[in-house]
């Protein structure tokens, strides 16, 4: 009887054996197969927060392009009437040139606004005070309503300052972009 017991233990063992390692497999295979959809999710998550920093700043190079592009547009059509008031030429076409190009800075620059990091939004509120003065001493001069102290010679200080902030709001840009390295006063 001892050796048919012994005989009953062993293959209870044995069954119990087979059993047991087809669990532990199965368990091993599952917490695998649990890891790799876990890397898998996280490569997914991964490779979306990529696409969404990639979106982010391709919309801030398009908005810092067209942002640049607007403050120039109008720098340099008020150039144009700084100097047809010089040889006291003013056309209305260049009026009207002035007003479109004032009109589309203000918007690009409202636009801007909502995405502009603050040290870039600084610097283009700084070079969007200096563009509004100059446009205002221009429209005073050739209205005929400039005040005490406002002629030709202020006018032209006036578009002097104003490239300074420019090249101020692009460097910030091209920093935040990191198309630039940071100057330590910056």
């Amino acid at each position: 009887m001892d050796s048919s017991i012994s005989q009953i233990v062993i293959a209870v063992l044995g069954i119990g054996g087979t059993l047991a390692a087809a669990v532990i497999t199965q368990r091993s295979a599952d917490r695998t197969r649990v890891r790799e959809l876990d890397h898998v999710r996280q490569l997914q998550q991964d490779e979306r927060e990529y696409v969404t920093r990639q979106a982010r700043l391709e919309a801030r190079r398009t908005c810092y392009a067209e942002l640049s592009a607007g403050t120039r547009d109008l720098a340099n059509v008020m150039t144009n009437v700084f100097h047809a008031l010089e040889k006291g030429a003013v056309t209305e076409e260049l009026r009207a040139d002035l007003a479109r190009a004032r009109r589309e800075q203000r918007m690009r620059n409202a636009e801007a606004q909502m995405v502009l990091p603050d040290g870039v939004s600084e610097a283009a509120s700084t070079a969007n005070r200096h563009l509004g003065d100059a446009y205002g001493v221009l429209m005073r001069l050739d209205g005929g309503t400039a005040q005490p102290g406002e002629n030709l010679e202020t006018a032209r200080e006036s578009l002097e300052q104003l490239w300074d902030p420019l090249w101020r709001m692009r460097r910030v840009m091209r920093v935040d972009l990191g198309i630039t390295e940071p100057d330590e006063d910056s």
